[in-house]
């Protein structure tokens, strides 16, 4: 056998041994532990969800059939800035995993050269100096072996970065369709209580012209016209608010569905304050469905990915690399079998002192993990505060509404029996005044109450980590 070519089996037979002792370094992932429950605290009196309801994020708005919250609902995914800058994000992860997988895998240069050179002449002897030209044409690659599995975590770290970053478009928009939601019915809740207001303003300006007339006829005293005068111009004032209020809530809504204000209106409409009920599924189930606790664990085992890597630092770096390349005076002689040259070799590297810092950035790689975790065990526990104080908000704001209820209907029987005391002269001003602004702040609180409950729904919705709905 020709010596060269046994050598070349020798290099082989070893570099093969070499793979197949190979071992990644590094700790094996395990899913960190968090906090538990078996039940949520104030869950009590809730329909647990059965089966058949499993957690499944769809269209949830479509609960509180409003159909232009489901129109503007369908724009956030394609024009809101956030959720856009989310799925660039992702899209940046994911050819992050493409480069890292790519490095398992040879890379192939090709290269080629022409060179044209001139010698000088002899003067003495009268020779002339020489033209020559060198062609050069050689295809090369090299590899490097994972063998401590140091591209292999990265590839891993990477997929895992990429799920992260998946789970994050999941929650900007899970966060977008909240905040629009919620925006959405505070607008409506602001144009109940527009009419509302404008109702009452109707009935004081009514007031104020009985009080007038009474005064005109010597019945009522000056101060009478000057008390529904002020009563008057304070809910004007109230009014001129909600108009404020409206306007900055209609620019928040375009804003989340990637409209200019200028461009952007959404006229006046009936409020339908359908509070949907809510089927609740077991603590467990928290964790699989809240993008920000599957974020958060995605980056535990990234950075878990990062201690291998970093160890891998105290092994040897191995590479493998190949060239086949041709050379000569002439174009037409590149390709001859008698120019052509070619080279096999396999490289080792070891680092023998580096002052400790290999160690440091072990240890830094081991304290980014402990971050990680602590990040994730975190978010478990926010996530579980979430379900249990919007929980506690629903079953409250219920009570508050019908309370709120009874007490409006009490003031509105108050305030005309008072008023046709008044007019009968049983009575003063002042009572009318008071009568009045009691039975206008029971009516807002009870809007007030009603809009909290569908609010709180949403917030509810985004603690569970979107809709309920079943499989269809």
């Amino acid at each position: 056998m020709h010596p060269t070519l046994k050598s070349h089996r020798h290099i082989m037979a070893a570099l093969l041994a070499l793979l197949a002792t190979g071992c990644a370094v590094g700790p094996d992932y395990k899913l960190p532990t968090s906090a538990e429950a078996t039940r949520f605290k104030e869950a009590e009196g809730w329909v647990p969800a059965a089966p058949a309801d499993a957690l499944e994020r769809g269209p949830w708005w479509s609960l509180f059939k409003d159909p232009v919250l489901d129109q503007l609902q369908s724009r956030v995914d394609v024009s809101n800035q956030n959720v856009a800058l989310a799925v660039a994000a992702y899209a940046q992860a994911r050819a992050l995993v493409r480069e890292q997988r790519a490095s398992l895998f040879p890379s192939v240069t090709l290269d080629g050269g022409a060179t044209r050179s001139r010698s000088s002449g002899n003067v003495t002897t009268g020779t002339p100096g020489r033209v020559g030209n060198n062609y050069q044409l050689s295809i090369g690659g090299s590899w490097e072996p994972d063998v401590w599995g140091r591209l292999g975590r990265a590839v891993d770290s990477a997929t895992a970065g990429e799920q992260a970053s998946a789970a994050d478009l999941a929650s900007a928009k899970l966060s977008a369709q909240g905040e629009l939601a919620a925006n959405y019915f505070s607008l409506r809740q602001t144009d109940a209580q527009k009419a509302l207001l404008e109702t009452t303003l109707a009935g004081y300006q009514r007031a104020l012209e009985i009080t007038q007339n009474r005064y005109k006829a010597g019945i009522a005293a000056k101060t009478d016209v000057l008390q529904a005068q002020t009563q008057l111009a304070n809910a004007q004032a109230d009014n001129a608010g909600l108009v404020r209020q409206r306007a900055q809530l209609e620019h928040a809504i375009a804003v989340l569905v990637g409209e200019a204000p200028a461009n952007f209106s959404l006229p006046p409409a009936a409020w339908n304050p359908l509070v949907p009920e809510v089927p609740l599924g077991v603590p467990s189930a928290l964790l699989q469905r809240r993008p920000d606790i599957a974020a958060a664990e995605r980056r535990v085992a990234s950075a878990n990915e990062q201690i291998g890597i970093a160890k891998s630092a105290y092994f040897p770096s191995l590479s493998l690399s190949a060239s086949a390349g041709t050379g000569a005076s002439r174009v037409a002689d590149l390709f001859k079998a008698s120019s052509s040259v070619w080279s096999l070799g396999l490289s080792a590297a070891q680092l023998i002192f580096d002052a400790g810092a290999t160690g440091a950035r072990v240890d830094g790689a081991r304290a980014g993990h402990e971050q990680a975790v602590a990040r994730y065990r975190q978010t478990v526990l926010v996530a579980f505060q979430d379900v249990e104080d919007q929980l506690s908000a629903t079953r409250v704001l219920a009570t508050q509404q019908e309370l709120r209820r009874q007490a409006s209907e009490a003031a509105d029987q108050v305030e005309q029996q008072v008023l046709n005391r008044y007019r009968s002269g049983q009575v003063g001003y002042t009572e009318v005044i008071t009568a009045q602004a009691t039975a206008l702040s029971a009516r807002r609180a009870l809007v007030q109450a009603m809009a909290d409950r569908q609010t709180t729904a949403v917030a509810l919705i985004q603690a569970l980590g979107g809709g309920w709905q079943a499989k269809q």
